[in-house]
C-alpha cells in the first residue's frame, strides 16, 4: 500500500526505537509526499513549547533528520500558498526531571498584562527541576500550598486567554495559550510526583500523566490546525498510552502505523529469528515497506532496552506496519 491511501485526519507513524536513524529519515520522506495530499502539519515527540521556536527536547535536536526536517519546512514555506506547521506534543519534562512552571505561567501572565506574583509562589526553580523532586515524594513541591495556589492561577490564566479567543487569533495569543497549558500540566505532573507509592507505582502514575498530556496536546493540535497531521513518536506512545486516548476520541479519524525493525548496525541488532513478527516481515522487505498485513509470529527476544520489539497487543492496535529491513 501507499502512505497516501490513509484517510485519517491524524496519521501516527511510530518508531520502535529512538536509536535507529532510518525511521526519522523515512518520516521526512513520507511527510513530503503527504504534504501533497492535504497534510498541513507534523507533530513530533518533543516539548510543545520548545517546538514553537523549532527546538527539541530529549536530545532530539542532535538527530540529523530532525534538523533536516526543519530546513525543509522553511524552504517549503518560502513559496507555499498554504504553509506547513511544526509542532511538539510532549510535556516539557525529561525522564527524571520536570522544570518549574514559573516561566510558562509568567509568559501567559505577561501576554495578558496582569499583575500576578508567580515567582514568590514558585520560589527557587531548582527545587522543582532537581531529580529528587520526581524520585522522592517527600522532596516534591507538587503538593505544597503554593503549588495548589499556582494551579488556581494557571487555570485562571488559561480561562482568560480562552475568553479572548473570539477577538485574538494571532501567533502571540497562541504562544501564550500553549505556555499556560504547559504550566498547568507541569503543576499536575508535579502533584502526581508528590503522591506516595513504591517506585514502580510512581513511575506508572507519571507515565499515565504524561500520556494524558500528550493526548490532550494532540487533540488540541488537531482541533486548531487546518488540514491533516502526521504524528511521529515511539510506538509505545502512539499504539497505546496517548494513542489509545486519542483513538477513543477520534475513532477512524486516527490511524496508527507501527514501526518495525529487522536488523540495525546502530543498535548492534542482528537478523530476527524467522518465526518472530519481525522475521516474517523481513523476508519480503529489501529496504523498507508499508503493509496492512499483520504478520504471524512471536515476540523476538534478542533485544535490549533500546529496542521495543513487536508484540501481539501492539499489532492488534495497528492499522498497518512499516518495516525497516
Amino acid at each position: 500500500m501507499d502512505i497516501t491511501d490513509f484517510t485519517a485526519e491524524l496519521l501516527a507513524f511510530g518508531e520502535p526505537t529512538h536509536f535507529e536513524p532510518a525511521f526519522a529519515r523515512i518520516r521526512n520522506e513520507l511527510f513530503a509526499r503527504l504534504a501533497e495530499h492535504g497534510f498541513r502539519s507534523i507533530a513530533l515527540e518533543t516539548d510543545r513549547v520548545a517546538a514553537l521556536d523549532g527546538g527539541f527536547s530529549h536530545g532530539f535536536g542532535e538527530v540529523a533528520a530532525n534538523r533536516q526536517l526543519l530546513d525543509w519546512l522553511r524552504e517549503y514555506n518560502e513559496t507555499a500558498g498554504e504553509p506547513l506547521t511544526f509542532h511538539g506534543f510532549d510535556a516539557p519534562t525529561e525522564m527524571f526531571s520536570a522544570p518549574s512552571p514559573r516561566r510558562y505561567l509568567e509568559h501567559a501572565r505577561d501576554h495578558l498584562g496582569l499583575d500576578v506574583d508567580i515567582a514568590t509562589l514558585t520560589g527557587d526553580d531548582e527545587r522543582w527541576s532537581r531529580s529528587e523532586a520526581i524520585l522522592d515524594p517527600a522532596a516534591s513541591p507538587g503538593a505544597s500550598p503554593e503549588a495548589r495556589e499556582l494551579r488556581v492561577i494557571a487555570d485562571d490564566l488559561l480561562m482568560a486567554l480562552d475568553a479572548r479567543a473570539e477577538t485574538t487569533s494571532d501567533a502571540e495569543w497562541n504562544r501564550a495559550r500553549i505556555h499556560a497549558i504547559a504550566g498547568l500540566d507541569l503543576l499536575r505532573y508535579h502533584a502526581a510526583s508528590a503522591l506516595p507509592g513504591d517506585r514502580d507505582t510512581r513511575i506508572a502514575r507519571l507515565a499515565r500523566a504524561r500520556a494524558v498530556i500528550m493526548a490532550r496536546n494532540l487533540l488540541d493540535i488537531h482541533g486548531s490546525q487546518p488540514g491533516r497531521t502526521l504524528v511521529f513518536a515511539h510506538n509505545a506512545h502512539l499504539g497505546s498510552g496517548a494513542g489509545a486516548i486519542v483513538a477513543a476520541r477520534l475513532g477512524d479519524r486516527y490511524a496508527f502505523v507501527a514501526g518495525s525493525l529487522g536488523h540495525s548496525e546502530a543498535l548492534g541488532l542482528g537478523e530476527p529469528a524467522a518465526d518472530t513478527y519481525e522475521g516474517s516481515l523481513q523476508r519480503e522487505t529489501k529496504t523498507w515497506r508499508l503493509t496492512t498485513e499483520i504478520p504471524a509470529g512471536r515476540t523476538r527476544e534478542d533485544t535490549d532496552h533500546r529496542y521495543a520489539p513487536l508484540t501481539r497487543e501492539l499489532l492488534e492496535n495497528a492499522d498497518a506496519v512499516l518495516h525497516v529491513a
